[in-house]
């Protein structure tokens, strides 16, 4: 598919004035379509937002410069949870994991809420969209959860797109444009939307009702989510279970994590970048739009 980043958003698809919801089919429909002719969708997601897009390298590289990253930064990856186990590859695991082992604590931390996780990546995912770790080819997922009602508008753009996965990155402009110290992820969909106002390739597809998406996720915060790795593991101790690297320390805190890995057996080490929490937007008095 053929996709044109520097157009306007064809006439049927926009949403003028029209506020698009995560509840409503049709909105779903008319976000997807958009997607697929090169917009960008920011979308509710667990507990807050973030931005999605088609994985071509030029929308890519698109959605970076809107953003005011560098347009040749690499991606994340967001697929349903279906379709999650074909994005890694099991085989090139560290010694001691097994893919049932791995699958099984994904699928646990998902159906808590959004979270992120790095793993060996399979071989049909496009170098854009991929990092190294050493020699280690890896992808970053990172997922809404697996109760999110973005999951029907994720299935919808794939189908459009005639993809297995979508470009994912967080629905802010990057401190690189706004000058700020930290740039936290909106989870405000009315905040969200007047931060990309200028833009015409930039659709909300808003949560039903914001304050009660973050309600159904006690145990996060409303931020970008903490991400675990698994292509590689920490160093554990005489007699300790193995450790997986937590690369980000975001939604869910270490502590409830920690928790969460026990019964599978696996400890956990903080690597250089989760060492400080992300933080989290704080919107003063600002009141939300009904």
């Amino acid at each position: 598919m053929t996709h044109d980043p520097g157009g306007e958003i064809p006439s049927s698809l926009a949403p003028a004035a029209a506020r698009l919801s995560l509840a409503c089919e049709q909105d779903i429909a008319t976000a997807a379509r958009a997607l697929a002719d090169g917009a960008a969708v920011a979308h509710g997601f667990g507990n807050f937002y973030a931005l999605s897009s088609s994985p071509a390298p030029e929308v890519v590289a698109w959605v970076n410069r809107v953003k005011g990253r560098p347009p040749d930064q690499i991606g994340s990856v967001v697929t349903t949870p279906l379709r999650l186990p074909r994005l890694f590859d099991w085989e090139a695991l560290p010694a001691g994991l097994t893919p049932a082992r791995v699958f099984d604590l994904m699928e646990h931390l998902l159906a808590l809420g959004p979270f992120g996780f790095r793993g060996p990546a399979a071989a049909h995912v496009p170098d854009h969209l991929t990092g190294r770790d050493g020699a280690r080819r890896t992808l970053q997922l990172i997922a809404p959860g697996s109760r999110c009602p973005s999951n029907a508008f994720l299935q919808t753009a794939m189908l459009r797109t005639g993809t297995e996965f979508l470009h994912i990155t967080s629905a802010n402009p990057s401190r690189h444009r706004t000058g700020a110290a930290d740039e936290p992820a909106h989870f405000r969909g009315d905040a969200l939307a007047q931060a990309f106002a200028a833009e015409p390739r930039l659709l909300v597809l808003h949560h039903a009702d914001d304050a009660l998406a973050r309600a159904r996720h006690p145990l996060h915060a409303p931020m970008s989510t903490t991400i675990l790795a698994f292509h590689r593991l920490g160093v554990p101790a005489a007699h300790d279970p193995p450790r997986l690297l937590v690369e980000r320390h975001g939604s869910l805190p270490i502590e409830r994590l920690q928790q969460e890995l026990a019964p599978f057996g696996f400890g956990l080490e903080l690597g250089p970048g989760a060492r400080r929490r992300l933080g989290e937007r704080d919107y003063g008095d600002a009141p939300q739009a009904a």
